[in-house]
């Protein structure tokens, strides 16, 4: 599925300089390498703020406390009704346990098939239908790399000052809507920086993205274990701090990231070239894979930045084992969608609740897809699936 090495070796020298700047600096948690960071990627995203944290999972927590989503204190809940976040049941598990963890209550609404983003329209019918209580934010997720619809989030919430919008771009760095790039979107955004992402730490790292200085303010003290001043708490926080390698391996590759995004794109219209060429892609994006692969789809005013390159397989657990026998890595993101997770059966939701959800879950696949894959590596991938399926 991955070569770090490709990526690594040409940069090996940078990134060696930059972990010896701060071994030498021997300031290894948050400080300047870190600010330095965060300076440059709200650049990148043009957002007013950087707040650096500990993963992806503690950004969207951060940005989901700081807006006061789950507080218990807040004065403007109506009694007896918790905070609720809609967002959606086909993502990685953190995108509902950090509503939980904030202390609110995920409600979820069902995916735009062709894009497998949160649906708009199903949203609004969720809110029309007042279900769940206080909803309080909507919380999209870009998922694979492509931004969810903002001009239909946005249109959501005229009229309602209170429904915030916090963009879960753990998988978007770089990407865009509209021309306007993922992070600063909505009123706060959360990036990750896990080694598979497009932009990667060397361990565990995240980002909060806003504009909005009472979120910036909040979310740097919460990362601190509500500790504006040293040993001054005037909340109770969290430990969530980037350190400062991180930071610095980070600022290297954040140089090079949007060339290896251009690349994706383009390895991702090669997979396309390569499918259609062998005959086994489906006619068009909304249709079945009784047709044949159903290929991704990339909405016009996106620009996809390709974190995955997902297809629509039929027999698709038979087609990966037969992609396995022959070496070629593929994951399935994800094979269980979250309403139906164990851990959230308290939730309340059952088997058929979100069906363009579970039918995504039982269909998807992600094949192998980086900057540094080589043509013929791509056509060694389709010829093994024109092959399973002769």
């Amino acid at each position: 599925m991955l070569d770090f090495s490709r990526q690594y070796s040409p940069l090996r020298a940078e990134i060696l300089d930059a972990i010896a700047q701060v071994c030498d600096s021997q300031s290894f948690i948050l400080g300047p390498r870190v600010a330095a960071f965060e300076a440059a990627a709200a650049a990148a995203c043009n957002a007013r703020y950087g707040i650096g944290c500990a993963s992806g999972t503690d950004a969207l927590w951060l940005a989901l406390a700081a807006a006061g989503i789950g507080d218990s204190t807040a004065a403007t809940r109506p009694a007896g009704l918790p905070d609720a976040v809609i967002t959606t049941p086909f993502s990685f598990f953190a995108s509902t346990s950090c509503i939980l963890r904030a202390g609110a209550r995920p409600l979820f609404a069902d995916i735009d098939p062709r894009t497998f983003n949160l649906s708009p329209d199903a949203v609004a019918e969720l809110l029309r239908l007042r279900v769940g209580g206080n909803v309080k934010a909507i919380l999209p997720v870009h998922l694979y790399g492509q931004c969810a619809d903002f001009d239909a989030f946005n249109a959501l919430r005229q009229g309602r000052s209170d429904l915030l919008l916090i963009e879960d771009a753990a998988q978007a760095f770089g990407a865009a809507w509209n021309g306007r790039p993922a992070g600063s979107l909505g009123d706060a955004a959360a990036f990750s920086f896990y080694p598979t992402k497009n932009l990667a730490a060397f361990g565990d790292a995240g980002l909060v993205t806003t504009s909005s200085p009472e979120l910036e303010r909040r979310a740097r003290s919460l990362r601190t274990h509500g500790m504006p001043r040293r040993y001054f708490h005037d909340e109770v926080g969290w430990n969530s701090r980037m350190d400062a390698i991180q930071a610095a391996v980070l600022e290297v590759k954040l140089r090079y990231v949007d060339e290896g995004n251009r690349q994706r794109r383009d390895r991702a219209a090669r997979y396309d070239e390569l499918f259609r060429a062998a005959g086994l892609a489906a006619a068009s994006e909304s249709a079945s894979t009784k047709d044949g692969i159903v290929l991704p789809y990339t909405d016009p005013r996106a620009t996809h930045v390709f974190h995955q390159y997902v297809i629509r397989a039929p027999r698709r657990d038979a087609l990966r084992e037969a992609l396995a026998a022959r070496g070629i890595g593929s994951e399935i993101y994800y094979p269980v969608p979250l309403h139906l997770q164990a851990a959230l059966k308290g939730l309340g939701y059952k088997p058929g609740d979100f069906p363009h959800a579970e039918r995504a879950a039982a269909e998807v696949l992600a094949l192998p897809m980086y900057p540094e894959l080589r043509d013929d590596e791509q056509q060694t991938v389709v010829e093994a699936i024109r092959t399973f399926y002769a």
